[in-house]
């Protein structure tokens, strides 16, 4: 019996994935976005959303809320006087930005409504606080903002009035309300893969699966106490229709859950990590089933690989660093860099700095890698508005990375070894010109030589006299063998 679960461990140790060895690895100082102030309200938001033209950022702002949106090349310090989206009355809880649109980004706030904005191509120059449409409907504070992964302008929102509406951003109706399903405040809410359901997690400890465009009762699925403990949960549906969850356990360590909808009795299976406060944040890449875990507070992002074999989620590794977070933002997959097989980027928010980390799977092969690029959710909607209310449901149009790849040349490198030699022979020469012109400073060296020696001579200072007013250069050979002599006179 011994023998065979050491086997099964050792099997489980060398567990074939091609994530096994993914890093990750901060950017540079010159690459962070420094001086800016991150929001201290109190909400576990990730108080960051990117998409691959803008970081935006939730910031500190006297008598209401504001967000920063940066365009992504802006990195260094950021001014003061920067402009920023300032059209909240309360401070910002939520913002996400558009995946149809990469100019349309969503917040809500503290005073009670969502507001949607359109964003310049450029980036702000001045400060924008007129949005496109102000959306209102709930009574107390917006916590949660989501966009539907595949129809056009439908938003969902969610409040501490324990209430989710769904909206058509396009009229600025709210389209449906769910006020009954949640008797506490909602922590998550998440679209499945084809915005057909929500997961939500709400403070009662339950998570449920809801069809909002069903009649009658809409939620499909529940399950009461999936984690024991009373700090924040998540819940986010995978891309198979299982759903991941987050949590604390009795003693308040923090859990990793997976759960069948079909059947929520028990979960397929749960992993105890650690002790600590921090709700864990998940961010999941539907196209390599890999989940991210980034605990507010924490200085670490934690990775999992989830596949269809027991026992289901495997841990990859941990990326540390120094300093704690404060909030995270995560790039869309069609903002990575194929050329350097990165997988995940995240933008860490410190204190007062933002921080891109990088995930990289290490390849030796300069070619597109299929296997970590398989096609990806695209910009396009596959549905309008009106059809996903009225019923219709879509998967989400796809797209290949290889179009947008651009080969390394190899003449590249020719060309940086060409310059690094260039320079040394540069080099070279600078310090070879001065060897051919140093007949005239030879002398002083030769001179001074000479000097300091006879100073000690008394006998010989009238070679030293007569060689110290010759300065002219015809008589070298002659200075020279004086100094010879008066060295020779020393000895």
């Amino acid at each position: 019996m011994s023998s065979f679960v050491l086997s099964t461990d050792m099997k489980r140790v060398v567990r074939q994935s091609k994530f096994r060895h993914v890093f990750g690895q901060a950017a540079k100082n010159d690459q962070c976005y420094d001086d800016i102030r991150v929001s201290r309200v109190t909400w576990d938001s990730t108080f960051c959303s990117v998409n691959p033209k803008f970081v935006a950022i939730i910031v500190e702002a006297s008598g209401g809320g504001a967000f920063l949106v940066l365009p992504l090349h802006k990195t260094g310090r950021i001014d003061k006087s920067y402009p920023s989206v300032c059209g909240h009355t309360g401070p910002v809880l939520d913002i996400e930005w558009c995946p149809h649109n990469d100019q349309v980004i969503a917040s809500g706030s503290e005073d009670c409504t969502v507001m949607v904005w359109q964003i310049p191509e450029n980036g702000l120059v001045t400060p924008m606080a007129e949005p496109v449409v102000a959306l209102e409907g709930h009574s107390k504070r917006v916590g949660i903002v989501a966009w539907h992964p595949t129809a056009r302008n439908v938003l969902v929102s969610a409040g501490c009035d324990n209430m989710i509406i769904i909206w058509n951003v396009g009229t600025g109706e709210a389209m449906i309300s769910l006020e009954d399903e949640h008797p506490d405040v909602i922590f998550s809410v998440s679209w499945n893969r084809n915005g057909s359901l929500l997961c939500t997690a709400c403070k009662d400890k339950s998570i449920r699966v809801i069809d909002p465009r069903k009649d009658g009762e809409k939620i499909i699925a529940e399950k009461e106490k999936a984690h024991d403990g009373a700090r924040p949960m998540r819940a986010i549906f995978l891309s198979d229709g299982n759903v991941l969850t987050t949590g604390f356990s009795r003693m308040s360590e923090r859990q990793l859950a997976l759960w069948n909808t079909h059947n929520m009795e028990e979960p397929m299976t749960v992993n105890e990590m650690d002790t600590s406060n921090g709700v864990l944040l998940p961010f999941y890449d539907p196209d390599t089933n890999v989940v991210y875990l980034c605990g507010k507070g924490d200085s670490s992002i934690r990775y999992f690989e989830i596949t269809d074999e027991a026992p289901y989620v495997h841990f990859l590794n941990t990326f540390s660093s120094k300093e704690p977070q404060r909030g995270m933002g995560y790039m869309p997959k069609r903002g990575l860099d194929v050329n350097k097989c990165e997988i995940a980027r995240f933008f860490k928010l410190h204190e007062r700095k933002c921080e891109p980390i990088v995930m990289t799977v290490p390849r030796k092969s300069d070619l597109f890698q299929d296997d970590l690029y398989p096609d990806t959710a695209g910009p396009d909607p596959a549905l309008e508005a009106e059809e996903w209310f009225e019923g219709k449901n879509g998967d989400p149009i796809k797209i290949s990375l290889k179009n947008g790849y651009v080969p390394s040349k190899s003449r590249e490198i020719k060309v940086v070894k060409k310059n690094i030699l260039d320079s040394k022979v540069t080099k070279n020469a600078e310090n070879s010109a001065p060897s051919s012109k140093c007949a005239t400073p030879a002398p002083s060296v030769v001179r001074d030589t000479f000097i300091i020696g006879c100073r000690f001579k008394p006998h010989l200072g009238r070679h030293c006299g007569m060689l110290s007013k010759s300065l002219n250069p015809e008589l070298l050979p002659r200075r020279r063998k004086m100094a010879a002599h008066c060295s020779s006179g020393m000895g």
